[in-house]
């Protein structure tokens, strides 16, 4: 007896995006185009009629925009969505939102006929939305107020560190939420922190921008030849790996366009495996987060095994579990926590490699 077939509807207002996406699908054979539609009014239809596992959803479309049809997927009848979105700036800003109103995935939609999805690419989304937790999308962040500063809150001691210590984080499906979730509640003064999200080129920056607005953490778009430092967040672009060398006493940053690893690029394995070689052995913290395949479960088992400190998100709160499950199934894993803990494992895990206070600053060992 055959599997199950994947059922997809594809939403899209362009009649050429919805014959290359269903040309794409055609050839394999657990996937099924069961309906398309030219706007959300059509969806909804399509939807009772077919009852699809997985959607593709564009954003800009007739009637009503897909960012309000989302929500009331989300509402309604909570399923995974993939969206399909534009290389621009309002794109990038628009597929971040649709993935806070409960989107699994994004991808890039390529311009005409060009069939920038027949590489695969589209249907491992496909395949891994099928599998994916749909969960509620959480509350919206409230950003920090402008006149916010240190003096305004409590007084507290600034921790110190010693250059070595670093914190790596790997996410992906289900990830932009997960890393808001993880980065927002920590305090300013930790250990520099290096992320890789798989995500699509030209979004990540939207990513970075977004998550700097809401944290304390300073968040931004790694360049090639960045130091990494206490208090900085550094966000491997989309399309390049991030990796570290140890030079001039602390941690620099390099970014390549080597060969995709996992079909990733950025891929966490390459930024942990870099790690490893700089010679970060105890100093370092890694986490795994929410995602599919087992990209980051090597080199997460590679950075144990060097005396280093490892995390992965649990599988209930996991959009898809793949990643820590890899992980864990390799022995890599330490610790398996709740996203809401991973927050508060951080701040421990910074407290305790913090260095001890002393009375002169002159005496203080810098991070």
């Amino acid at each position: 007896m055959n599997p199950k077939r994947i059922r997809l509807l594809v939403v899209d207002d362009s009649a050429v995006a919805r014959k290359v996406l269903t040309e794409s699908l055609a050839r394999e054979p657990d996937i099924e185009v069961v309906g398309t539609a030219p706007d959300p009014y059509v969806a909804r239809d399509k939807i009772l009629e077919l009852n699809p596992d997985v959607i593709t959803l564009d954003l800009e479309m007739p009637r009503l925009d897909g960012i309000s049809f989302l929500r009331l997927i989300m509402k309604h009848r909570p399923m995974p969505v993939i969206v399909l979105s534009s290389l621009t700036q309002a794109g990038s800003d628009m597929a971040l939102e649709a993935l806070q109103a409960g989107a699994v995935d994004v991808m890039d939609k390529p311009a005409g006929s060009n069939s920038a999805w027949s590489d695969g690419r589209l249907a491992d989304k496909v395949r891994m939305a099928a599998h994916a937790r749909v969960q509620a999308p959480g509350a919206v962040p409230v950003r920090r107020p402008a006149a916010a500063s240190p003096a305004a809150e409590p007084a507290r001691s600034s921790r110190r560190y010693l250059s070595r210590e670093i914190i790596l984080i790997g996410s992906s499906t289900g990830g932009t939420e997960a890393l808001k979730e993880v980065l927002v509640p920590l305090r300013r003064d930790l250990p520099g922190i290096c992320v890789v999200q798989h995500i699509p080129a030209k979004f990540s920056q939207a990513l970075a921008h977004r998550l700097n607005q809401l944290c304390e953490l300073e968040v931004r778009e790694a360049v090639d030849g960045d130091r990494v430092a206490p208090g900085l967040v550094l966000l491997a672009p989309g399309g390049k790996h991030l990796l570290l060398n140890w030079a001039a006493g602390g941690y620099q940053v390099r970014l390549t366009e080597g060969p995709p690893v996992h079909h990733q690029r950025p891929a966490v394995d390459v930024l942990f495996d870099s790690a490893v070689k700089a010679g970060v052995g105890s100093h370092c913290l890694s986490i795994l987060l929410t995602g599919m395949g087992a990209d980051g479960a090597e080199g997460m088992l590679r950075l144990r095994n060097a005396g280093g400190s490892t995390v992965a998100q649990n599988e209930e709160t996991c959009v898809v579990f793949g990643m820590p499950r890899e992980a864990i199934r390799r022995g890599a894993v330490q610790h398996v926590l709740p996203l809401p803990g991973i927050s508060r494992h951080i701040e421990a895990h910074a407290d305790r490699m913090a260095l001890p206070a002393v009375v002169s600053p002159t005496a203080a060992v810098s991070a």
